[in-house]
């Protein structure tokens, strides 16, 4: 994901116009991403199905198509559905690591479902997380998340948007939300918060008001700016990519006092990259 960031802002990396569809039943949903960098080409077609819950299955699915640049034919096609979670999860570590505080240390996490395991997993690795704070709509859910963390060895306790926004170092919100999810003013200086859920029209997991405190990254502005969380910030907003920070072309976190913010509108760039990688992985393990 490191390796995509900085691909992004390379001058010859394009990424298109997001598609958005939807299946026969209006709620589920899907999108399609594409982009191509020097070396790579292709897409990703991810999809949203409401009730797989209900059947045994996680909501979002993903499928990579990586074309062969010599003819033009797919020369990959890769079932990304956990994929993706490694990816987004792991995107989020490489820009919470360049703009939290070193000494970051409690964790407060917005969402209970799929993708919050693998943010809180992936956070892990790039901080001494001491401290889990699960933030979820269902208090049961919540719960046994609770138990799945506290069972791996990890301190967690499920708590409210006030309590856990005032005392974490990082927040990170993984929800399907259309509204914000807690007030700017809980929101205590030095704080890093990384926007993961917004990637669709009306999505929005944080409140205005942060916007006129904060330092603002993103992968894309472009895209941020249309179907992620800065769909609905003021159009002066300064938003820096967060390539730009990684080659140290621009500054990330320049006080311990900065509020930082990352929107993840996820960007198909990561994904040609995980694909190349899986697929590198393949033909050496199976030729």
């Amino acid at each position: 994901m490191r390796d995509a960031f900085i691909a992004a802002v390379q001058p010859e990396t394009k990424s298109f116009n997001v598609v958005q569809g939807h299946g026969t039943d209006p709620d589920n949903t899907f999108g399609v991403k594409a982009s191509t960098t020097e070396h790579l080409s292709g897409l990703k077609v991810g999809s949203f199905w409401a009730g797989n819950e209900s059947i045994g299955l996680p909501r979002h699915n993903s499928l990579i198509l990586l074309f062969d640049q010599r003819c033009g034919k797919i020369g990959a096609a890769i079932e990304a559905g956990e994929v993706n979670a490694y990816r987004t999860a792991a995107a989020d570590a490489v820009a919470t690591d360049q703009l939290a505080r070193k000494e970051a240390a409690i964790l407060a996490i917005f969402g209970t479902g799929h993708q919050a395991r693998f943010e809180c997993a992936a956070l892990a690795r790039i901080r001494t997380i001491t401290k889990i704070l699960i933030v979820g709509r269902n208090k049961d859910t919540a719960q046994q998340m609770t138990k799945e963390f506290c069972s791996a060895g990890m301190n967690a306790i499920v708590t409210d948007a006030e309590s856990s926004c005032r005392v974490a170092d990082i927040i990170v919100t993984a929800t399907s939300s259309h509204s914000p999810l807690f007030e700017s003013e809980w929101i205590q200086p030095g704080t890093h918060i990384s926007a993961m859920g917004a990637d669709r029209l009306g999505k929005q997991e944080l409140p205005v008001g942060l916007y006129s405190c904060a330092k603002l990254f993103c992968d894309l502005p472009l895209q941020s700016r249309a179907i992620g969380e800065y769909q609905h910030a003021p159009a002066q907003a300064e938003i820096t990519t967060i390539g730009s920070v990684i080659l140290a072309e621009t500054s990330g976190r320049q006080t311990e006092e900065d509020i930082t913010i990352f929107d993840s509108s996820g960007i198909s760039v990561q994904d040609l990259y995980i694909g190349q990688r899986i697929l590198e992985k393949f033909r050496t393990n199976y030729s």
